[in-house]
């Protein structure tokens, strides 16, 4: 029933650790693949992916290339999965997998009330030096104040969601930052779970503020784009036909 897609750039050193915590929680909610997409590394993470295939018959890995980032990853690992029902997470280790089992009981609990669903984890304490975590505080303050998307943390890498609603949004690079406000263009509901962030142990980060900042602002505008050119929110279609 669950997908977990992470993708990987030059990740070699979290494969073995990242991929067994992940296993490790079949026995309390239904995880039938983890998905890696290799996103045109070129230290040893393909190697590791490989040796843990042969330890871990849930695994799977796609690679692509050129590298193309983290939001063509996640598309290409959600075209991959099999499963109605991906979750998402980064591969440094920073995000727990515990995260997961409560997230899967919101993501049940809210689907009681609409079938369009996605989960939103919440960082309850960023453990990132005070630059980044200060900038990304004012990154959703500004982002939630002009999209409404209600979400406090969407630069969290652990969200939950039905595969079919994710296939159906616009896709464009970078959208991985803005997937709570592009659902609900779409009429998804969203739903929030607090979850642990970890230090980082090992390999280096890929992100920084100024890479991060300037397409932000660009992007965030584009989506507010977007917004206002969904569909109406309360249409109704109804179909004539002849008696």
């Amino acid at each position: 029933m669950l997908s977990v897609i992470v993708p990987v750039y030059n990740e070699a050193e979290n494969i073995e650790p990242l991929i067994t915590e992940i296993a490790a929680l079949k026995s309390r909610v239904p995880i039938l693949e983890i998905v890696y997409v290799n996103d045109g590394s070129n230290d040893g993470t393909l190697a590791a992916l490989k040796r843990m295939q042969t330890l871990e018959p849930m695994l799977r890995v796609v690679t692509q290339s050129p590298r193309s980032g983290q939001s063509c990853a996640t598309w290409t690992g959600v075209q991959a999965a099999t499963q109605p029902i991906c979750v998402t997470l980064d591969g440094d280790g920073q995000n727990d997998p515990e995260g997961i089992v409560q997230m899967f009981q919101t993501f049940m609990d809210a689907s009681k009330k609409t079938p369009h669903v996605m989960v939103a984890g919440q960082r309850q304490k960023r453990e990132d030096n005070i630059l980044r975590i200060i900038s990304s505080r004012v990154a959703n303050k500004v982002r939630s104040g002009i999209l409404n998307d209600g979400v406090r943390d969407t630069g969290c890498a652990l969200k939950m969601f039905r595969r079919d609603d994710y296939l159906a949004l616009p896709y464009f690079n970078h959208m991985h930052r803005f997937l709570a406000a592009l659902f609900i263009r779409n009429g998804v509901a969203i739903s929030l779970s607090p979850v642990k962030h970890r230090p980082r142990t090992r390999g280096t980060s890929k992100y920084g503020v100024m890479n991060r900042l300037f397409v932000g602002i660009v992007d965030l505008f584009g989506v507010r784009w977007l917004q206002a050119r969904g569909k109406p929110e309360h249409l109704r279609v109804i179909e004539d036909k002849d008696a």
